[in-house]
């Protein structure tokens, strides 16, 4: 199962992603986490050892010139379009029980629609991890879906946009959601995080009708609490854990 999460920033995205990820681990499931969004770290919110020594692939400027024959900090000229990323996910994952983890970092542009040997780069590999891969796979995007192209779009099981209470997270779930129908990903599911009570689910009921929803993350200190000591949330709050888990058998992961 590849499951791709984005969302607003801030939204709690990462937490959900990461409770996801550790949900499955304790299953005894094989998962592959990426975490694709230069602003977010996952590795610490899994709780993985070593997180903040995790380098991007987007920084390996030695192995990036490497696989796709280009001249480091070179600008123009020509490199490889389908450079060989099979092997890098057993060789540069970092490793918790059953969880091998990637940091795919961000890639510096100057507008939109780069080629470069960093986002050349990136796209196989995420296009390998969805299509050849037999763990699940759980990707923390961007806001957007940037690192997916239309081919692998199409083997994402699903597309699942965490939202808030909130106008300007709604704003970015339905800005989503026209991306992803761009390249016909029509899987997408909501999941709604910090509610509050019964109002806060109805609002954003209300103002996302025209979408699946999910499941619902209760707000919880202890996501916080987990927050500020850089530690994972899994085991720390007990509500958000059981209410992912729920989700997780809903998407048919367990």
């Amino acid at each position: 199962m590849k499951i791709a999460i984005s969302g607003k920033g801030g939204v709690g995205k990462t937490t959900f992603a990461a409770l996801l990820v550790r949900t499955l681990d304790a299953a005894g499931k094989k998962v592959l986490a990426i975490d694709a969004d230069p602003d977010a770290n996952l590795a610490s919110a899994v709780g993985v050892p070593g997180a903040g020594g995790i380098v991007p692939i987007s920084e390996m400027k030695e192995l990036i010139a490497e696989r796709t024959e280009s001249q480091p900090g070179s600008i123009g000229g020509f490199f490889k379009l389908n450079p060989k990323v099979d092997d890098l996910p057993d060789s540069l994952s970092a490793r918790m029980n059953n969880i091998k983890l990637m940091r795919l970092g961000g890639v510096k542009k100057g507008g939109a629609g780069c080629i470069c040997p960093e986002s050349t780069m990136l796209k196989a590999l995420v296009t390998h991890v969805v299509l050849s891969r037999n763990e699940v796979v759980v990707m923390d995007m961007e806001a957007g879906i940037e690192h997916l192209g239309r081919g692998t779009a199409q083997a994402v099981d699903r597309l699942v946009v965490v939202v808030e209470p909130g106008k300007r997270s709604i704003e970015t779930a339905r800005h989503v959601r026209e991306l992803a129908q761009q390249i016909r990903l029509s899987r997408i599911s909501v999941v709604g995080n910090k509610v509050r009570g019964d109002k806060d689910e109805q609002f954003l009921r209300e103002q996302l009708s025209d979408f699946d929803f999910l499941g619902f993350i209760p707000f919880d200190s202890g996501l916080i609490d987990a927050d500020l000591a850089g530690q994972s949330p899994y085991g720390l709050a007990d509500a958000p854990t059981e209410a992912v888990r729920q989700m997780a058998e809903k998407l048919g992961a367990l």
